[in-house]
């Protein structure tokens, strides 16, 4: 509900579960109560567990975000504070850091393993193929079209350029001047 609609007993059971979220997670740790296996979660990290299973972290961080919602800033910063109560900051950065770190050095591993067999397959063309090109297309006769003699023409270029040919190929036009222009 928005907080125009809301009845005093809707705000009174919100601040209620706040505080009630609030108390469970201030209840101090019993190192000799929980005495698992190493990596096991504690008490703490299952109730943090609970409360993400149940969607409860989403409405926390609604509420921290909501401008309308400002009323609830601090019993919501005073379960984050909670929430953190074991942990560092240095553990917490490295933590993020670490499963990134190490996707991220994964990653790098594999582009350069990649990088390296493209450049040995590129090696590996370049050394089956000559290594100077010819820029020589060929000389073709062109039977049936004459040249200045009797003789056939002869064609220079590539075949792809016999559609185009003229006997004005290479040849300077006339230039007529700019008054005499059409």
């Amino acid at each position: 509900q928005d907080w125009e609609q809301r009845q005093e007993e809707d705000t009174l059971l919100i601040e209620r579960i706040l505080l009630l979220v609030r108390n469970v997670l201030h209840v101090p740790p019993d190192p000799a109560e929980e005495q698992g296996v190493d990596g096991d979660a504690s008490v703490h990290d299952r109730v943090l567990w609970a409360l993400h299973i149940s969607g409860m972290d989403d409405l926390l961080k609604f509420l921290a975000s909501a401008q309308v919602e400002q009323q609830w800033a601090l019993h919501v910063l005073e379960i984050i504070s909670l929430m953190f109560r074991d942990q560092s900051p240095e553990e917490l950065a490295a933590l993020g850091q670490g499963a990134a770190g190490a996707e991220h050095g994964e990653d790098t591993r594999e582009l350069e393993s990649l990088r390296q067999r493209e450049l040995a397959e590129k090696r590996a063309r370049a050394l089956q193929r000559p290594s100077r090109h010819s820029r020589f297309g060929g000389s073709y006769v062109l039977q049936g079209l004459k040249s200045i003699g009797e003789r056939d023409v002869v064609f220079h270029k590539g075949l792809h350029n016999l559609k185009t040919y003229t006997h004005d190929l290479g040849k300077e036009p006339r230039r007529v001047p700019r008054h005499r222009q059409a």
